[in-house]
């Protein structure tokens, strides 16, 4: 039992504007897990495009876990867009070089780590990820969201910046989804469980996690 081949860009037949993103993605700061994908129908392949700032001369990764589902123009800003809100100006003089060379020791608006994605996470339209942010497994971001703190996981949050909405199940079945990780699972197992994933039935998700 099997599900689309991981390995191919474009796992839909005939659509072009739905891609599987690992198998895109060339900068190294960049880590996709595997079937999540990015839908953007003027072109799904220029993804990289909606990652800003990310210098190597900075280290940050951008993080991304598996079946992830990307909307199309979502933005992940990375930390070489942090000015020094602590100085006196904020433009960045050491960046230009010459003799502006001695601002580069206050360039910086600090390091806030790396941008991490959980699994089974679905970002809206045209959604903003801040630097640094941490999304938990499940999590859903709508569209326009404006990302500035952390997202604990299947929790929905919207708007600018981004609020808590509600959490997608009570505190029980999060437990179970988080214990579980089926995202980790061989995909034949995973493909034999789809009408339990895909459906809201408690009893059947506890009976399946007493399987696991």
């Amino acid at each position: 039992m099997s599900g689309p081949d991981p390995t191919h860009v474009f796992p839909m037949k005939s659509i072009r504007s739905l891609c599987f993103l690992r198998n895109i993605v060339v900068n190294p700061q960049i880590e996709i897990g595997d079937y999540t994908y990015y839908d953007d129908h003027q072109n799904p392949l220029d993804f990289e495009k909606n990652v800003l700032y990310l210098f190597d001369f900075i280290g940050d990764k951008l993080k991304i876990g598996k079946f992830c589902a990307i909307a199309s123009q979502v933005k992940f800003i990375m930390n070489g867009a942090n000015h020094n809100t602590g100085a006196f100006t904020t433009f960045p003089f050491g960046a230009f070089g010459g003799d502006w060379v001695s601002g580069l020791d206050n360039l910086s608006g600090g390091f806030k780590g790396d941008t991490v994605i959980g699994n089974d996470v679905w970002i809206g339209y045209n959604a903003t990820i801040m630097p640094g942010i941490q999304i938990g497994d499940g999590a859903i971001i709508a569209s326009h969201a404006i990302v500035s703190k952390d997202v604990p996981a299947y929790s929905i949050v919207g708007g600018n910046p981004a609020k808590l909405i509600r959490r997608r199940f009570d505190e029980e079945v999060i437990e179970i989804l988080t214990s579980m990780k089926w995202w980790d699972w061989e995909i034949a197992k995973i493909t034999e469980n789809i009408p339990i994933l895909t459906s809201s039935n408690v009893n059947d998700l506890k009976s399946l996690m007493k399987q696991h």
